[in-house]
């Protein structure tokens, strides 16, 4: 909805936190990695974005930690976005705290996509634009990521 995009149009992945971790092929499961080398490496897609959201639960789990209940998965899982939290921990008020934790975790998944050679390949070439997006659910804004690293309202 948020793109106008009809079935078929957009391949997308949904995960906790929209997090991308970084490259790490082994016989683990690898669920993101996964769908993105089907969508680069098959598909030939142009454009990867990592769209997180406003009120994030993951990310709330990142900030407060994981609730008792889930601990088994999301607790590590959240963890490879440390960063994010250090970084929002500096934001001048408590109460932006998530907004910015949210847009960070969008900056660590697109360095981590970055660590796919891959991606990175056509990236450097052309080939593939990498781009961060973050949606207010509740005034329906969508900021994008700009190349200073701030995040202003799409056009």
């Amino acid at each position: 909805m948020i793109f106008d995009a009809e079935p078929g149009e957009m391949l997308t992945v949904r995960n906790v936190a929209n997090l991308v971790p970084p490259y790490a092929p082994d016989v683990a499961y690898h669920g993101t990695s996964a769908a993105l080398e089907f969508g680069v490496r098959v598909l030939a897609v142009r454009h990867v974005v990592v769209l997180g959201h406003e009120l994030c639960g993951g990310v709330n789990a990142l900030l407060e930690g994981a609730p008792a209940s889930a601990r088994d998965f999301v607790a590590p899982w959240m963890s490879m976005a440390e960063t994010a939290r250090v970084r929002a921990l500096h934001c001048a008020h408590a109460e932006q705290r998530q907004g910015c934790a949210e847009r960070e975790v969008i900056k660590v998944s697109l360095a981590n996509l970055m660590s796919f050679p891959w991606i990175a390949e056509p990236v450097a070439s052309g080939q593939l634009e990498l781009h961060g997006a973050w949606f207010s659910i509740s005034n329906g804004t969508l900021e994008i990521l700009q190349t200073d690293g701030s995040f202003a309202p799409a056009d």
